[in-house]
């Protein structure tokens, strides 16, 4: 497993230090994160109102640049700035100029043409977004919505504010990481997160072809055995089988997969009582998680979607300058 670095630390802050892009988790300072998780608790009982918007952003035009399929991130991130009171522009691959070989710079120089204030990015090539951000520095915002294998920052945010919310401080918790790690994006960001935040133990697992031993140098503890891996875990989270970026020889068949390695309630039961189950979706019910655990009582996979709203409308409020919302 290579490890890509494209200067987080430096790019994401502009020259007061002040966090002017959301790139990567890694490199983050713990209190910019904390900030975000703090704000977000401001923004959840919005949903509550019967009006559920705040100026917080009114004026400001964001444009939704996807270049990957999406059905969570997209509409969170479009109904999150709504719920700011901003403008938003959805623009996915096969609307943009790219197809006719336009390049993605020269498609974001057209858009700033126009005086827009921000770009949430999802991009099939890690480093779009710090690609991006240099490009347009402090003319405007940039969240990488997911690059490659590389980063989905907002994901790893929603998860720890699940966790520290229903679960519980993180630095008391054991989390398990099953399925496939070597091409998750949400399993490096969420690491990275958890050991930000003073997570005590982070063990992955899953067949020796998906979760390699290198990961071992991210300071996790990596099994091939749910007996070994389960035991005590109080987060149990299941990734997705990436099947349009796995080669095929990295697993004999998904019905393997999941006999030997799926989250079913036997499996869960290994765990520590009452462990959360946490899912990033979309689920492949029957071959990463099993159906009766994905829709049982310690499944709150839905309630990382509400949270995932609330996350990303932090984010853009703190990356934009305003620290809370404005009633």
């Amino acid at each position: 497993m290579s490890t890509l670095h494209f200067g987080d630390g430096n790019l994401q802050y502009d020259g007061q230090g002040r966090l002017r892009h959301l790139l990567s988790i890694e490199g983050l300072r713990e209190r910019d994160l904390l900030q975000i998780l703090d704000t977000t608790e401001s923004f959840l009982s919005i949903a509550q109102r019967t009006v559920k918007k705040t100026p917080t952003l009114r004026g400001r035009t964001l444009v939704n640049l996807f270049f990957e399929n999406s059905t969570r991130t997209r509409s969170t991130f479009e109904l999150a700035a709504k719920r700011l009171s901003a403008d938003v522009l959805n623009i996915s691959a096969s609307q943009s100029s790219t197809t006719k070989g336009e390049s993605l710079l020269d498609t974001v120089d057209n858009l700033m043409a126009m005086q827009v204030d921000g770009f949430i990015v999802r991009h099939p090539e890690a480093g779009a977004a710090h690609l991006l951000a240099r490009h347009l520095g402090e003319r405007a915002l940039v969240v990488n919505a997911g690059d490659g294998q590389h980063a989905h920052p907002t994901q790893a945010l929603l998860d720890v504010f699940t966790i520290r919310r229903l679960a519980g401080p993180v630095e008391q918790q054991v989390v398990c990481i099953l399925g496939d790690v070597l091409h998750s994006r949400v399993a490096r960001a969420l690491i990275h997160a958890l050991s930000i935040l003073g997570c005590p133990e982070i063990r992955v697992l899953g067949p020796r072809t998906l979760v390699p031993p290198e990961f071992a140098s991210l300071g996790v503890q990596v099994h091939h055995d749910p007996r070994a891996a389960l035991p005590g875990a109080s987060i149990v989270y299941a990734l997705r089988l990436q099947r349009e970026r796995m080669e095929s020889h990295r697993l004999p068949s998904l019905d393997e997969f999941h006999r030997r390695f799926g989250l079913t309630p036997e499996r869960l039961a290994l765990a520590a009582p009452g462990a959360l189950v946490l899912h990033p979706g979309p689920i492949n019910r029957g071959v990463e998680i099993a159906s009766t655990v994905v829709d049982g009582p310690q499944s709150v996979v839905l309630a990382q979607v509400e949270h995932g709203l609330a996350v990303r409308m932090a984010v853009l409020s703190l990356l934009a300058g305003v620290p809370g919302h404005e009633d």
